[in-house]
Order: C-alpha cells, then structure tokens, then sequence
C-alpha cells in the first residue's frame, strides 16, 4: 500500500510521518485491496484548541473510496480517530460484501 502525507502550511516531523505510516498500514488487516491512502494535515484557527485536522482517503478498486476527517488537540490523536473511524467503515463493508 501506498501512503501520501501531505502537511499543509508546515512539515510534519518524521516522528510524526512514522507514526501515520504504523497506523495506517494497519488498516491492511481489514481489507486486503487497499491500494493506496492520501493522509492530509492542517492547522486550522491556530490560536484555539483543537485545531489538528486529519483527514485519511484509502483507495480500493471496484468500491467507492473510504474517507474520514477528525479534529483533535494533537495530530497523534487526530490520527487515531481516523483510523478508528475507518476501521468502522471498512468493517462494515466487509459484512455488506459477505451478507450477500
């Protein structure tokens, strides 16, 4: 699988890229066609609390892509709420896909 990072309007630390790269190769487990997935990062309103936002797009063939976007106080735990929130999404295709 192919991951993307793109930091928007500073560069993310490779501390930080090594930990979307973890996280998002482990979404592997829960679908085997996943082709690659675009990871986009930005600081919005600067000068308040939550202002990390995540946003994770995995593209796997012969089905609509998976999107999620979180907001959170750090870019970790923006990370894991995606994730989390893809985990959900790629679970229930797999039981729409074998219920038929």
């Amino acid at each position: 699988m192919e991951i993307k990072i793109q930091s928007v309007h500073f560069d993310a630390t490779s501390q930080l890229q090594a930990f979307i790269e973890k996280k998002v190769s482990k979404l592997e487990k829960y679908c085997d066609g996943i082709t690659s997935a675009e990871v986009i990062l930005r600081v919005v309103k600067p000068e308040t609390a939550l202002n990390k936002e995540a946003s994770i797009k995995i593209l796997v063939p012969k089905t609509d892509d998976i999107y999620s976007q979180k907001v959170a106080d750090t870019f970790e735990e923006a990370i894991d709420n995606v994730i989390d929130a893809l985990i959900k999404q790629l679970q229930k295709k797999k039981e729409k896909s074998s219920g038929k």
